[in-house]
């Protein structure tokens, strides 16, 4: 699915590592891909082969998914091990340890929302950045009303206390994976393969992955909010050019997302609703390379 890549393990702390892979030519500026829930790097498979011709690209697991390390985390801690800005760190580290000090990022879901605190965080670091399918995460929690939680009942199923959504999950895989890959969420969901569902499906086949994921959730709704008031105080934002893609089938496109960007960013950000669901690179991957293309090159 990747021939033209090489895999690496990079530790990032004492206890993470993370899994990703990196085109083996060097053909243009980094591009950094950041996948989101329930996924991993495989996401990018469509597009890959067209974007190492402009680019060097990376891809990433988030810790918590994957092959990256899973490392335990609680309320104990405020969630920590998963807030946005850790793993926007695990991010800049990896980038650092390959030798990129300044990138770009195309990002979706979760990774959308690390890659926001990672250009909050190093806005030196980061030259444009592109996200998928989402608004800021403090900005929809303000906005939540019943269609929202009743589309997107994931974000307050998993980040109840555990292991409620951690039991339900690992012991009803069929079941979770088809709401997610066969039901609103994906638009029918026939557009993914069977070698990336095959990679998927391994999320929940291993408890510690499963908490990792919850763990993301719960951090999303805990120390990620504190964090992201905080910036607000601040007036600490996205200082780099932005582009936002949402799917027409979806949630996002029905908020006022490009004014909620607006908001949390000093650059320009343009923005487009495309004709998918919310996964956006494997349902239209012809229109995101356009986009790609036309704002990073």
């Amino acid at each position: 699915m990747f021939e033209d890549f090489k895999e690496f393990n990079i530790p990032t702390t004492n206890d993470v590592t993370i899994h990703g892979i990196q085109s083996n030519s060097s053909n243009g500026p980094p591009l950094l891909l950041l996948h989101g829930f329930p996924q991993t790097h495989h996401i990018w498979h469509k597009i890959t082969p067209s974007l190492i011709s402009h680019f060097t690209v990376i891809a990433l697991d988030l810790r918590g998914y994957g092959k990256s390390s899973k490392p335990p985390s609680s309320a104990k801690e405020n969630h920590k091990p998963y807030s946005k800005s850790v793993m926007a760190a695990d991010c800049v580290a990896v980038m650092s340890s390959l030798g990129f000090e300044k990138f770009s990022i195309c990002s979706h879901d979760r990774g959308a929302r690390v890659a926001h605190k990672l250009c909050a965080d190093f806005p030196e670091k980061v030259e444009k950045v592109m996200f998928l399918d989402i608004a800021p995460t403090l900005a929809m929690f303000e906005a939540t009303d019943m269609n929202l939680a009743n589309k997107y009942f994931h974000w307050f199923f998993m980040l109840q206390p555990e292991p409620f959504p951690e039991e339900l999950m690992y012991r009803n895989v069929d079941l979770f994976s088809q709401r997610f890959f066969g039901g609103g969420y994906s638009a029918g969901g026939a557009f993914f393969e069977k070698e990336e569902m095959g990679e998927y499906m391994k999320l929940f086949e291993e408890m510690e992955c499963v908490h990792g994921m919850c763990e993301d959730y719960r951090a999303a709704a805990t120390i990620d909010l504190e964090e992201a008031r905080k910036d607000k105080e601040e007036r600490k934002k996205v200082k780099c050019p932005v582009r936002v893609l949402v799917g027409g089938k979806g949630v996002v496109a029905k908020m006022d997302y490009l004014g909620m960007w607006r908001e949390v960013c000093e650059g320009g950000v343009s923005g487009d609703v495309v004709d998918s669901g919310h996964y956006i690179p494997e349902e239209v991957p012809d229109v995101l390379l356009k986009n790609i293309m036309d704002f990073f090159v």
